[in-house]
């Protein structure tokens, strides 16, 4: 795990739940596909770090207009979410709420290990 595949990470994410849940886009995969699943984490390359931050910046800018287009929370996207079927957009925003906690958590860990520093 570092600090940039959890950048990868998370525009993965969030081309999954806005761009191909909310607005049924067709958004594949930019780091992973089904022969190796875990490609944003696993396949980090440093010298393609501004790239990797310009997608990321990229798939935010795609992914808030797709929101802004959704005239209520409780309007649903345009894709089934698995099993749970439909999904509106205030779940999608709580998920996020919840990825973006948790991986903030495992950056928090990661600065951590580097400095020792913790909050008492």
């Amino acid at each position: 795990m570092s600090l940039l595949g959890l950048v990868r990470h998370m525009t993965e994410v969030e081309r999954g739940w806005f761009q191909r849940t909310l607005a049924g886009e067709d958004a594949p995969p930019l780091y992973y596909d089904k022969n190796n699943p875990d490609g944003d984490f696993d396949d980090v390359d440093p010298a393609r770090r501004d790239d990797d931050f310009a997608a990321f910046q990229e798939t935010l800018d795609r992914c808030r207009a797709a929101e802004a287009a959704v005239a209520s929370l409780d309007d649903n996207g345009a894709q089934h979410h698995r099993d749970e079927g439909p999904v509106s957009l205030r779940w999608i925003m709580v998920h996020m709420i919840e990825e973006y906690a948790r991986h903030n958590g495992h950056a928090d860990l990661l600065r951590e290990c580097i400095d020792g520093a913790t909050d008492d």
